[in-house]
């Protein structure tokens, strides 16, 4: 993890987020639960989006630890329980 990741709390639901700048330069908050994942094999769509603690967004699919190529995390925006105003 990047030293410049950094911890808060999600003013809308209350829970607790994590920092990553993106490569655009922008802050995106994130779910602090590590997700292990792989690329998807060649023709096949990828499950779910993830950023790496490099700020990168991907298309991978979540796996266990044995074949995992990295890791990532979830963009809180997509699983916040409260509504935007």
């Amino acid at each position: 993890m990047s030293s410049s990741n950094s911890f808060g709390t999600c003013a809308y639901c209350g829970k607790q987020i994590m920092w990553i700048r993106t490569k655009a330069g922008k802050n995106m908050p994130v779910n602090p639960q590590m997700i292990n994942y792989r690329k998807p094999e060649n023709g096949k769509k990828a499950k779910e989006k993830l950023v790496t603690p490099q700020g990168e967004t991907i298309a991978v699919d979540r796996t266990d630890g044995m074949d995992a190529e990295g890791f990532g995390y979830i963009s809180h925006f997509a699983t916040c329980t409260k509504k935007r105003r």
